[in-house]
């Protein structure tokens, strides 16, 4: 299956709470979207990583992915190293985006700067033709994607642009949502997280609606370049 578009993140949620609006609106549009999630996120306080992915299931049927998977690499602990790229690497091979999203390129967490610069090597390194990988016991042929964005994340960034999401904000509210083992939830008897206490979805509102003001429109979600669009004239960005 040929994605449009894959979106990379280090952890089972990270794609909901900073551009699963996008998703929405470009599932809309009759775009393939999937979703690779590098770790289980086992390392989290709450929850387990079999409910996690259980989580990251109900998430994908609301956004209407066509495709999630997960790589099992070790949450807290993975490493852009020649190992990692490559399971990376097969990935993009495999789906042929020609946009790829991935975690914010400096964070809080650790893993979503790591994550980062992750899928910028692995988009690079997949397309050169003597890096061999296989699946199903089939060679992969080079493949490396027009366009690599970086959604953002907790800590604060000045986007590059900004997707107008009003439309799919009630969609992304139910994809965080379905993580309800990580957000708040005032039954839980589980310990409160940075990402669990009521103002955490306050602020993720706050947020959107920052972004979109910044743009004219109720809620946006903002990404920055990794490299510069070329234009063939001003009409293009209007």
């Amino acid at each position: 299956m040929k994605l449009d578009i894959l979106v990379l993140a280090a952890h089972p949620d990270d794609a909901e709470l900073t551009c699963s609006g996008t998703i929405a609106l470009h599932v809309a549009m009759g775009k393939k979207v999937g979703i690779v999630d590098f770790t289980r996120g086992e390392m989290g306080t709450r929850g387990t990583p079999e409910l996690r992915l259980e989580e990251a299931e109900a998430s994908a049927s609301i956004l209407g992915l066509s495709v999630r998977e997960n790589l099992g690499l070790a949450d807290a602990y993975f490493l852009n190293d020649r190992e990692h790229q490559l399971a990376v690497i097969r990935k993009i091979r495999q789906y042929q985006p020609d946009i790829v999203l991935a975690n914010a390129v400096t964070d809080r967490h650790p893993d979503h700067g790591r994550g980062a610069q992750l899928a910028i090597d692995s988009c690079f390194l997949a397309g050169l033709r003597k890096i061999d990988t296989e699946l199903d016991g089939q060679p992969q042929e080079a493949w490396r994607p027009r366009q690599l964005f970086h959604y953002i994340q907790s800590q604060y960034i000045q986007p590059d642009f900004v997707v107008d999401v009003s439309d799919y904000w009630e969609q992304k509210v139910a994809s965080i949502k379905a993580f309800g083992s990580q957000f708040f939830n005032p039954e839980s008897d589980e310990p409160e997280t940075y990402i669990s206490s009521e103002n955490f979805m306050k602020f993720i509102e706050a947020r959107a609606r920052e972004y979109g003001q910044s743009i004219g429109v109720t809620f946006g979600e903002g990404f920055t370049l990794h490299k510069q669009i070329g234009v063939k004239s001003l009409y293009d960005v209007l």
